[in-house]
């Protein structure tokens, strides 16, 4: 009797999982990609004299479709293990402007995508912005805003002595504390809404301060990145319980900082997302020593892409996350000297790719 009824689950269990072999998804790639610095060649009126051909990096029209040439090569790429086909939205930061954008779409390998563009201008002191790539068969947009990030200086910043500034410090020390002073420009937060294959999706695309004049200091900062964003996502919530949200981003801040914890309240493990929460899938790849980036021998995850709770829901009849990603090939990592290992960037006697490893998620929906 006993193997009867173990016989009669095995083919059960067989079936079930016949079932399962024979379904079919539609499969979409979301990815995000720091540029490093895609600047063009003309003189605008913003702070790019470092990026001409008279300035520091001597930043010739030859470098700059080179730089063009490699991104396009680099998105053109990213998920393709799982997914034959270009990402159908793509977030990208440290962006000039929109015509560096339009120049990129333009790239052969990016054209048979007919990826639309989503920018605004940022009032960041670099003169850099975040942007959404959207591939227009897919995903049709039907609003967009760009949220601004108002954070400022403490007008009682205390002197500090040249000699016991840190590296760090030196590079931009009027962003080092959080008061009511003068206001600290960087980027805004891009938000999109649209309708990917007829499904509402709505996009957050961040590039929260860095790091400059140090972690500890410069923290306050971020975390109110984290409550911006957070406060995007609870007013989207306010419309539609069920939204499907895509929080995207280089939050100069690993899946572990208050920013990203406590601002955004991202939850490493599914089971502990509860309804109106958001779940952030880089969080356990952190933990098993993956990076996004290097800094002094040290890896971290700063670019991180994070879904909503609707998005994790085991019901596929519409549009969930499946699971994601560093893309991190061969060519993308220097390979000899002093940052081998790290990501191959822009240097003085090479065009490289960028000072980061994009990172992607997948989301798939039932064929009917």
């Amino acid at each position: 009797m006993r193997i009867s009824k173990l016989i009669a689950l095995f083919i059960v269990i067989f079936a079930i999982q016949s079932a399962n072999a024979q379904k079919k998804f539609s499969v979409h790639t979301v990815a995000f990609y720091n540029f490093e610095n895609l600047f063009d060649t003309i003189n605008n009126p913003n702070n790019d004299e470092e990026w001409l051909p008279n300035g520091a990096q001597n930043w010739t029209s030859k470098k700059y479709h080179k730089k063009l040439e490699n991104l396009a090569r680099v998105l053109s790429e990213i998920g393709t293990g799982e997914n034959p086909h270009a990402p159908t939205l793509i977030g990208g930061c440290e962006i000039e402007n929109r015509g560096v954008l339009e120049d990129l779409v333009k790239q052969p390998k990016l054209l048979p995508s007919d990826y639309g563009i989503v920018h605004y201008d940022s009032p960041d002191k670099r003169g850099i912005d975040v942007a959404l790539l959207y591939q227009k068969k897919h995903f049709k947009p039907v609003s967009s805003i760009n949220v601004p990030l108002m954070i400022y200086r403490d007008e009682k910043k205390e002197e500090k002595s040249k000699d016991k500034e840190s590296e760090d410090e030196k590079e931009d020390k009027d962003k080092v504390e959080v008061g009511n002073g003068e206001r600290v420009y960087t980027r805004d937060i891009l938000l999109v809404t649209g309708y990917l294959d007829g499904e509402e999706v709505n996009v957050i695309v961040n590039h929260w301060p860095s790091r400059s004049g140090g972690e500890k200091k410069s923290s306050p900062f971020r975390e109110a990145a984290g409550r911006q964003c957070r406060k995007i996502m609870d007013s989207i919530y306010k419309i539609n319980p069920n939204a499907k949200i895509i929080a995207m981003g280089d939050l100069n801040d690993g899946t572990y900082n208050k920013s990203v914890k406590e601002g955004v309240g991202a939850k490493r493990k599914k089971e502990e997302v509860k309804e109106f929460g958001i779940y952030n899938p880089f969080e356990q790849m952190a933990r098993e020593g993956n990076a996004t980036l290097f800094h002094r021998d040290a890896g971290d995850i700063f670019d991180q892409i994070m879904v909503s709770e609707p998005l994790i829901r085991n019901d596929y009849t519409s549009f969930r996350y499946w699971k994601a990603g560093i893309y991190n090939p061969q060519y993308l990592i220097q390979k000899t000297g002093q940052y081998k290992g790290y990501p191959l960037r822009h240097g003085a006697n090479e065009v490289g790719f960028s000072d980061h490893f994009p990172v992607y998620i997948y989301l798939i929906k039932e064929m009917k």
